[in-house]
């Protein structure tokens, strides 16, 4: 396919426009909510290991050791630890915000809101990228806006991110900046690209859509792309390693995110017949299914190339939802990503804006019920969390089956979009 014939981009013809703030009120009610909500909640499992990891990054240790913090936390919830499951540049950053607060005031809600930063700032960051590229793509200003709101008082999305903590936000920037810079910075995209798959492999599939893109254009342009996101992914992942000289257990253990099962995957609704919470023996290459998935959905959506900026979107969408509908575990907030990408789509009238809503809306109902809201007194109130989770395990059949319909919904909704996506469009 020849680049050449086709319009010229937002990007490459100058008509690139930052989204402007249309109404400071709903931006400061988006940042106040998150503030409060950032200091009294955090998730039991990883709030703990996140400031776990800070501590031990910012003391010389290597997160990807586990070490009974008792005594320096002086909290009931450090007992038992589980080890950080992240890439480096997130231990790293755990590490700065570990000396910058608690190892100054040792005060546990301090620490916590600390935490929360970051993702606070993605979230807004990640409102204002959406817009600005729905905007640029030739969403009318008013879907620009309402785009923007949609992120920035999205219930999920501030749940995720204040309340749960979770960086998925952080990732979902990157990756959408990473795109975003394919057409005309091509070698900074390879490397943000690289640091959103080093916070967290979710973006992993935009790769893909990307080198489809630049070899339409040049080969030798894909080629470097790809060169420079292998270097600098093994920067961002391998290099703290030799130079902090952490343990390389990780590298290891690398074959256990092929072997979990449940959350908003499929597997949840195998759960109604058998309950393999790891998969045993041969049935661990069920966890490889998302490899045969991507290939297949690659073959069929970019067999005819990615047309221009907006193809680039739909067809991002479109891979990273089919990586996450095979996959065999597959968490909640792993979900911003799709929003992200579906918003720009929707704002631009190439998805239906009720699919964005379903999505957000399916995955907020499944993390109800799947009790992470009683997860999130961890910080202030965690015997209260320990008596009410018990309480509610009393009724894990029921709630077992009202997730397993949520997943179904779900993988409605997603191949709904796959398809819509990958739908070839007339020139």
């Amino acid at each position: 396919m020849n680049g050449s014939s086709l319009p010229p981009s937002p990007w490459t013809s100058g008509r690139w426009t930052w989204f402007r703030t249309p109404d400071r009120r709903i931006l400061a009610l988006s940042i106040a909510i998150q503030l409060a909500l950032a200091v009294f909640l955090g998730h039991s499992r990883d709030t703990r290991m996140f400031m776990a990891t800070g501590y031990l990054v910012a003391t010389g240790h290597s997160p990807y050791v586990s070490m009974d913090l008792t005594g320096v936390f002086h909290h009931v919830g450090f007992k038992a630890l589980s080890v950080v499951g992240y890439p480096p540049p997130w231990p790293l950053l755990l590490g700065g915000i570990y000396r910058g607060f608690y190892g100054v005031g040792h005060h546990l809600l301090v620490y916590n809101f600390a935490l929360k930063l970051p993702v606070i700032a993605a979230t807004v960051a990640l409102a204002y990228l959406v817009a600005a590229s729905a905007q640029s793509l030739g969403a009318s200003p008013a879907a620009a806006r309402r785009a923007w709101i949609a992120i920035l008082l999205n219930p999920f999305v501030i749940y995720v991110a204040a309340a749960w903590g979770q960086i998925d936000a952080i990732a979902a920037l990157l990756a959408l900046a990473a795109i975003v810079l394919a057409v005309s910075h091509a070698h900074l995209s390879a490397v943000v690209l690289a640091l959103a798959v080093c916070f967290k492999p979710i973006a992993a599939p935009v790769l893909i859509v990307v080198l489809v893109y630049l070899l339409a254009r040049s080969a030798r342009r894909a080629a470097t792309y790809a060169l420079i996101f292998l270097a600098a992914t093994l920067v961002f992942y391998v290099g703290p390693f030799l130079l902090l000289g952490w343990s390389a257990a990780p590298l290891r253990q690398f074959n256990s995110q092929f072997t979990m099962t449940g959350t908003m995957s499929y597997m949840t609704v195998v759960r109604l017949f058998k309950d393999p919470l790891m998969l045993q023996g041969h049935w661990w290459l069920l966890g490889l299914a998302w490899v045969p998935a991507l290939a297949v959905a690659a073959v069929i959506g970019l067999r005819h190339g990615v047309a221009d900026v907006p193809d680039l979107f739909r067809k991002s969408a479109a891979l990273v939802l089919v990586f996450f509908l095979a996959r065999t575990w597959l968490a909640e907030p792993n979900v911003v990503l799709v929003l992200a990408l579906v918003l720009v789509l929707a704002a631009r009238r190439d998805l239906d804006r009720r699919l964005f809503t379903a999505i957000w809306a399916i995955a907020l109902a499944f993390t109800v019920l799947n009790a992470s809201p009683l997860q999130l007194l961890f910080v202030s109130f965690p015997h209260a969390m320990e008596t009410s989770l018990a309480f509610v395990a009393r009724y894990g059949d029921a709630t077992l089956l009202a997730r397993a319909a949520l997943v179904v919904a779900w993988q409605v909704a997603g191949w709904w979009v796959v398809v819509a996506c990958l739908r070839r469009r007339p020139s």
